[in-house]
């Protein structure tokens, strides 16, 4: 019997275990062929091995993933930019990119399938003792013997319409959108030539990311994506500590090394991060990343935190380089590429926090990424909702401080958007048909604004943030007028704007004041305590309110 020198090894090693007697009255036959089944356990195995595994899995695509690096290292050099911090740093964030404010996030894939927990079902199915683990042995057996690629089948999106999510998205406001072409579990949401595990030849069968990026256009808004895949280099580990589908050498190709992640504190950098990762992964990630900058020239690219990981950070300044000066072969405008915490350099790109915001006005431009749902970005069953009073609230505190907002949504498997979702879009649009003109195009003031509220700042405290009230006012400008958006509607028909106070340190004379979605000019005052404004009996919309603001001498 011919066995490779992974199941090799572990066949000895179990047999040896069974000889030292560990396994007292269990035959060392039995043992031995236990050992060599390919679903036994593998987190003993040396991490080296256990990546030649899966490079030799992927081998078949080894000419066409050194091409594309080799078109990286090109394209690095040819252009404004250059794989090093000091060229990188020189980025300027695009016009179009600010004035946008606020863009669609989509997490969709396999995991919708099960829509249990979360997204990262896929890991947490495998993890013994979980949530999620103990539903996949109720629900559909042993890890062994139904995997998550066994999901793939199941993964139809026979419902799935690009050009009525197109619409949907522009009627909510949205000016760009991000779905996410391959998530932390492997499975390529693109035509990808780089892997037999795509949606182009599983499942759907159908180039979703290419399909969504033709409706998206179409409709007149930006179309980015979404690389999670470098962490898909620890993201199964789990599965090979107990028997399942992990550790056969045959999916491999699938379920990727599934190294052993040794994780950062919480808090600190990635650079303290010390989970295995091999040039050849880095150099798959590299390619895989400019197959999508190649095939959709995407005006947004999004990563994950992972991508800090210092194994990774040189390809990464190659990847930069090349995308940016890609992308301006392509268009008018230089890319954009998101990042977390500490991946890259700050002048380098934009900054995201995940479901979080920022307590100030930040100089450098930044990005608020959280979901419509509570529980999960993808879809699962008996998910909350954010209300569209939240979603327009965080969207006014993140523009005046110098942000876009960038929401997700998860739809089912079949392709549909689930209705709550659909109708917290539809508000948020109709809020910004009539307030629009406070958030596109808008810069911050020389304050983000007024009021008690003060946000809980940071990444995952988005929810954590008290209510809003009548007297807290966020603050922006567009040529010279001054938005002033109040977060509640006031009692007593005034408003009160401490901040336009005559009193105050270099005062603006005020001219005239309107309210958006209300026909006539409204009375005002400008005391020593502040603006007075004189109310109309009742609000002409919802969530927030916004005063448009003119100085003295200037024509409405």
């Amino acid at each position: 019997m011919f066995l490779s020198r992974s199941l090799r090894s572990r066949y000895w090693r179990f047999a040896a275990l069974c000889l030292g007697g560990l396994f007292a009255g269990v035959p060392s036959r039995v043992c031995a062929q236990a050992a060599a089944s390919p679903s036994a356990p593998t987190a003993t195995e040396d991490p080296q091995e256990i990546d030649q595994t899966w490079q030799k899995a992927s081998a078949k695509y080894d000419e066409a993933r050194a091409a594309l690096v080799k078109e990286v290292v090109r394209g690095g050099q040819n252009g404004p930019f250059r794989p090093d911090w000091e060229s990188l740093q020189k980025y300027e964030v695009p016009e179009w990119y600010k004035d946008a404010k606020f863009g669609i996030f989509i997490h969709w894939g396999v995991y919708s399938v099960p829509a249990f927990g979360s997204e990262w079902y896929p890991r947490d199915m495998y993890r013994e003792g979980s949530d999620e683990y103990k539903h996949h042995l109720a629900t559909y057996g042993p890890q062994d013997k139904f995997g998550y690629k066994d999901f793939v089948p199941m993964f139809k999106a026979e419902r799935f319409d690009p050009v009525a999510w197109a619409r949907l998205f522009k009627e909510a406001g949205a000016k760009y959108v991000v779905p996410v072409a391959e998530h932390h579990d492997g499975f390529a949401m693109y035509d990808s030539g780089l892997s037999d595990w795509t949606a182009a030849k599983m499942g759907p069968h159908r180039d979703v990311i290419g399909e969504l990026s033709k409706a998206v256009r179409a409709e007149g808004l930006h179309f980015g994506a979404s690389s999670h895949r470098v962490e898909h280099n620890f993201f199964l580990g789990v599965g090979r500590q107990i028997t399942s589908d992990i550790n056969d050498p045959k999916y491999a190709a699938f379920y990727g090394p599934a190294h052993y992640w040794m994780e950062a504190r919480q808090g600190t950098p990635l650079s303290s991060d010390f989970t295995f990762v091999s040039s050849a992964w880095t150099a798959d990630w590299l390619a895989r990343s400019s197959e999508i900058v190649e095939k959709y020239h995407p005006d947004i690219m999004y990563f994950d935190w992972w991508i800090g990981q210092a194994s990774v950070r040189t390809d990464l300044t190659r990847f930069a380089a090349f995308y940016y000066n890609t992308s301006l072969k392509y268009g008018d405008h230089v890319g954009v590429i998101n990042y977390k915490d500490y991946a890259i350099q700050e002048h380098s790109a934009v900054l995201d926090l995940e479901r979080g915001q920022l307590g100030e006005i930040r100089p450098l431009y930044w990005q608020t990424d959280t979901s419509v749902s509570n529980k999960s970005w993808g879809y699962i069953q008996n998910d909350t909702f954010k209300t569209p009073q939240f979603v327009v609230q965080q969207m006014i505190d993140i523009v005046s401080k110098n942000g876009n907002l960038l929401l997700n949504i998860g739809p089912r498997s079949d392709g549909t958007i689930p209705e709550e979702v659909q109708a917290v879009l539809r508000d948020v649009g109709s809020w910004l048909k009539v307030n629009g003109e406070a958030i596109y195009g808008t810069r911050p003031w020389k304050m983000y604004g007024e009021g008690p509220t003060k946000v809980a700042a940071g990444s995952f405290h988005d929810t954590d943030t008290a209510g809003y009230s009548a007297e807290d006012f966020r603050f922006t400008t567009k040529g010279n007028t001054l938005y002033a958006m109040e977060l509640g509607w006031p009692a007593g028909g005034e408003a009160v704007i401490h901040s336009l106070g005559s009193s105050a340190t270099n005062p603006l004379k005020i001219g005239l004041v309107f309210l958006l979605g209300w026909d006539a000019r409204l009375a005002f005052e400008q005391k020593s305590d502040g603006l007075h404004i004189q109310m109309p009996a009742h609000s002409p919309g919802n969530y927030a309110y916004v005063f448009r603001i003119l100085p003295a001498g200037v024509a409405p």
